[in-house]
């Protein structure tokens, strides 16, 4: 084998191991897969603007799991989250999840603010109590359009009959 055909296939190993490594971490990130060291537990909103799989579970700002799945329930038309949690982090059962905004721009992850309950939530349970997507922009234009059709009716503040008192 000349030199030159060599070097092409030493660097040909390379980009496939790199291509191989990437995948893995790709797959572990988008939380496919599921370790040893986290159990499930589930969610139920009203809206989940901007969640997908993979998204940050977070308790305090840190991150204590990910979003493992989310699907339509048919019936209700309620989005089921499945949420994977690190083994050593206890919730305890009466916590509240919410949906919480990234940014303007960004996503969205889940927000857990424990309870005080003695209770702990295990493999399979579910968060009870919780606070879907908040849409930012809707109420933004709400908010404006409730004020300018306020102020097109001519409708003036009522005055004090009495005064400045």
């Amino acid at each position: 084998m000349s030199r030159a055909g060599f070097f092409e296939t030493i660097v040909g190993l390379a980009v496939i191991a790199v291509a191989a490594a990437f995948m893995a971490y790709a797959y572990g990130a988008s939380g496919k897969a599921m370790g040893r060291d986290q159990y499930r537990v589930d969610a139920v909103f009203g809206k989940v603007d901007g969640v997908t799989v993979g998204s940050d579970v977070r308790i305090a700002g840190v991150k204590v799991g990910s979003v493992a799945g989310n699907s339509l329930d048919p019936r209700t038309y309620e989005a089921n989250v499945e949420l994977a949690i690190n083994d050593g982090v206890m919730i305890p059962e009466d916590s509240i999840a919410k949906v919480v905004s990234d940014g303007i721009l960004g996503g969205a992850h889940i927000a857990i603010e424990p309870g005080a309950a003695e209770e702990m939530l295990r493999e399979g349970d579910k968060i009870t109590i919780t606070q879907g997507s908040v849409d930012l922009l809707g109420l933004a234009v709400q908010a404006f359009t409730s004020q300018a059709s306020g102020n097109k009716a001519g409708n003036e503040p009522e005055t004090d009959p009495l005064g400045d008192f």
